[in-house]
């Protein structure tokens, strides 16, 4: 259990909706920073999509299962005067994926540097060169966009200028596929180098070239997985958070917000399950974006207003996930494995824009216990599977007819290419569909990533970290900058937590807390 930190206290009252790692990176934040929060999660668990599966002795992961860049955790620790490595075993994971098509080839992706060209040597000599252009590319990238402006709110037009001149430098109104063939002449090594926008809920033919930073930043920083699995990651920060004051409430969903506007500034009236109505001074929601503004604010005409454009946007894909324990190991696995099927564009153009679910898919299949046999019972392996598919608004699918074939049919492919006898060792089963998504976790159509990160849905053109109309309300989380991904809703709530210090007038104590950590 983390020590009790002690934070100069405020008059402040912060409510945070949602203990997902958005929320939980703001509670931290905003303790640190002498406010009273108070973190209110509707599932009886925290995490949000980072929530753990137990069954039979074995451990499964939700979500989110690729940790990169440990700094933004390191600096959560911080604040609260603890080290990320006091508290949890971030274990290297290489290769960092391991590509595989449906004939047989194979690739595998973050490797030393030598034997990544070599890799690339065998397919196209001339990608040799071409490859070192583009990880420099991917370094430009990396400094533009994340290095500088990663927790950086845009909040007006002007803030989009200053770095408007740089990133169209860098030609960010490209897609990243679109870039990578500038660079890449191997139509695989495209597509090992194009697929990362997939982890983030973006297609790689739509999404800004900007998103080719991934690629350098997980060379910078590797791709690690925590000991015990990402929820244990999640329940370290939570002993984090409660260890310097915050409160958790588990099983509370908020289900309204009113916003009285008073001399002294706005207060924010949160009323829970039961009726019970509590007192703020601000509101961060790291709930789905739309659910923050449709339900619990829809009851107020500038709510309602902007739920209305935020129906008109671009939602990325949902997934279909199965989550299996089998009673052997499977030794030759990765822990980490991209199944890339026999289309590659025109698959993605099928999953993001509907309006059926298509007969082939791509999968990623995660083995943790490739890292951590704990994850599983002694001798036995546990696994989750996920097909990006098409959310609700984008294709009609009956998933309680259709969910049980389409797991089978994915089970299937792993059994004849990659598990042998897979259907026979399974001791515990479940999958989720985009109506999980929907109805437990309360995304929008079912999304799995909030709202797509295509190039005018980026940065200012991003629902901002702090209401334009609303006062005392913020955002956190993948729906508004920086995005998706653990970094970037860890780093979004450090984007936010600044726009609040300058709103509160207390810009400078996070900041001297930071220094002298």
């Amino acid at each position: 259990m983390t020590k009790k930190t002690k934070t100069t206290k405020t008059k402040n009252r912060a409510a945070v909706i949602g203990s997902g790692f958005g929320g939980l990176a703001s509670g931290i934040r905003l303790q640190a920073a002498g406010f009273d929060v108070v973190l209110f999660e509707a599932l009886s668990q925290p995490g949000g999509r980072a929530t753990v599966f137990r069954d039979k002795g074995f451990v499964f992961d939700a979500g989110p299962t690729v940790i990169t860049v440990p700094e933004c955790l390191e600096e959560l620790y911080n604040l609260g005067g603890e080290k990320l490595s006091d508290h949890v075993d971030l274990i290297p994971v290489e290769p960092f994926y391991r590509l595989q098509w449906h004939d047989g080839d194979f690739f595998d992706y973050g490797v030393d540097m030598d034997t990544m060209v070599e890799q690339i040597r065998k397919r196209d000599p001339r990608d040799v060169e071409g490859y070192k252009k583009f990880l420099d590319f991917s370094r430009k990238n990396y400094e533009a966009g994340y290095a500088e402006l990663v927790a950086k709110a845009f909040l007006k037009m002007s803030d989009m200028a200053k770095v408007a001149p740089k990133l169209m430098l860098l030609r960010s109104d490209r897609s990243v596929y679109k870039t990578i063939s500038k660079f890449i002449h191997d139509e695989r090594l495209r597509q090992a180098f194009s697929f990362h926008t997939l982890l983030i809920g973006g297609n790689p033919f739509n999404t800004s070239s900007i998103y080719t930073l991934i690629h350098y930043l997980e060379r910078e920083w590797g791709v690690h997985f925590p000991r015990g699995g990402t929820n244990a990651l999640v329940q370290s920060l939570v002993d984090l958070f409660v260890g310097m004051g915050g409160e958790i409430r588990l099983s509370s969903p908020v289900e309204r917000i009113d916003v009285e506007e008073t001399p002294s500034g706005p207060v924010h009236y949160l009323t829970t399950e039961g009726e019970k109505r509590e007192k703020f001074n601000l509101t961060v929601s790291n709930a789905d974006l739309y659910h923050t503004y449709a339900k619990l604010l829809g009851h107020d005409p500038r709510g309602k207003k902007t739920a209305q454009r935020l129906a008109k946007k671009k939602w990325s894909m949902s997934l279909f996930v199965i989550y299996f324990g089998t009673d052997r190991t499977y030794d030759d696995l990765a822990h980490h494995t991209i199944i890339f099927g026999p289309r590659y564009k025109d698959l993605l153009k099928e999953i993001f824009n509907g309006p059926n679910l298509p007969d082939d898919f791509s999968l990623y299949l995660h083995a943790p216990c490739v890292s951590d046999p704990s994850m599983a019972p002694e001798g036995c392996s546990s696994f989750y599977v996920l097909s990006p598919v098409p959310h609700l608004g984008a294709a009609e699918i009956d998933w309680e007819k259709e969910g049980a074939p389409y797991a089978d049919k994915i089970l299937s492919l792993l059994e004849e290419k990659f598990m042998p006898d897979l259907r026979k060792h399974i001791v515990t089963k479940r999958f989720i569909t985009p109506e999980y998504f929907r109805d437990h976790l309360g995304a929008y159509l079912g999304n799995a990533f909030s709202v797509s990160p295509t190039l005018t849905q980026s940065a200012y053109m991003r629902p901002h970290n702090r209401d334009k109309k609303i006062p005392g309300l913020y955002i956190a989380g993948a729906g508004t900058h920086p995005g998706a991904g653990v970094p970037g809703v860890i780093n979004s709530a450090k984007a936010t937590v600044g726009v609040i210090m300058e709103d509160f007038g207390l810009e400078n104590s996070i900041q001297e807390r930071e220094e002298n950590s």
